[in-house]
């Protein structure tokens, strides 16, 4: 059985000659993202058979993950970069090619919010990752499960679990049926909520439209929205849902005097453009400290899930 490749410190070295003690970022292609602006990994390095410290910069300002008074860090932006760390190590030390399509089925994110705050220079989070549950076909990785522990300094400010499979183009291509987000005709976006309603600066950050009901939104989807949509895709991204029900648990709570701290979040289904989508959110406790369950759908089907743990804030 084939062991992963070692991951060089900087992923840069490879292409680029680096002088030491300089930063940049890693190849926005090895992170999905077409801006370089919204690649936030700076490289990595291996530590064990399946064990890997990524690292990071967070910057100060940001349209969605920083508070718009820019004094905090939101939670996330912690799981866009244990996104981004998935689909580094998978192109770098498991060989998936690039160009293969990536498809999130779980993701469990607890972030500590006293410890996020913005300081006077940008964040540089590391990352130390344990993959495990690979599942091979053919003696080549189609997919893993990998815990993550943030730290920024001495503490960890963050802890996640991310479930993660990938097939190439050709297979994807016939598993959407030849659905592409150049045939796809999405939908007309509707007006929004307040910005305030949802802890938002921005109208065009909104992205639930109301209903009637308190409980019960359409989801906003912009297809030309800079962060959610860097580059153009078939479906709705997964970054987008999670911020829907981020959105919808501020939206819920009374002036969003209660702040979504932890995300744990089941896809089920693609979510298509050119389908109206419904975001429900009920109250909930249960062992994982969960407040509000978050649920979207389309027609009958239910496509993502979200248990949303919260606190004061």
């Amino acid at each position: 059985m084939p062991h992963p490749r070692q991951l060089a410190t900087n992923p840069l070295a490879e292409n680029l000659a680096v002088p030491d003690g300089l930063t940049a970022t890693v190849p926005r292609q090895l992170v999905h993202r077409a801006s370089v602006a919204e690649t936030l990994l700076t490289g990595g390095t291996s530590t064990d058979t399946d064990r890997f410290t990524v690292f990071a910069q967070w910057p100060r300002a940001h349209q969605l993950h920083v508070s718009p008074d820019r004094t905090a860090y939101d939670p996330l932006l912690v799981a866009e970069t244990v996104r981004q760390a998935g689909t580094l190590l998978a192109h770098t030390a498991y060989q998936v090619p690039l160009g293969h399509q990536f498809v999130l089925k779980e993701m469990r994110i607890t972030t500590r919010p006293e410890h996020l705050a913005v300081g006077t220079v940008p964040a540089e989070p590391a990352i130390d990752i344990a993959v495990s549950d690979i599942d091979r076909r053919g003696g080549r990785p189609v997919g893993f499960t990998y815990d993550a522990d943030v730290r920024i300094g001495r503490e960890r400010v963050a802890t996640a679990r991310i479930a993660a499979t990938w097939t190439s183009d050709a297979v994807y291509r016939r598993l959407r049926g030849g659905r592409t987000a150049a045939t796809v005709s999405t939908l007309p976006v509707p007006p929004g909520l307040p910005p305030a309603a949802v802890d938002r600066a921005l109208p065009a950050d909104v992205v639930l439209a109301p209903s009637g009901r308190p409980d019960r939104w359409r989801l906003r989807v912009d297809t030309g929205h800079a962060v959610f949509f860097d580059h153009p895709l078939d479906h709705v991204p997964g970054m987008l849902l999670l911020e829907a029900a981020r959105q919808a648990v501020r939206a819920r709570t009374r002036n969003g005097r209660r702040a979504p701290v932890s995300f744990r979040t089941v896809f089920h289904q693609y979510v298509e453009l050119d389908q109206p989508t419904w975001i429900e959110a009920v109250d909930r406790r249960d062992v994982y400290d969960a407040d509000v369950q978050v649920v979207g759908r389309q027609g009958e089907s239910t496509l993502f899930e979200c248990a949303v743990g919260t606190e004061e804030g």
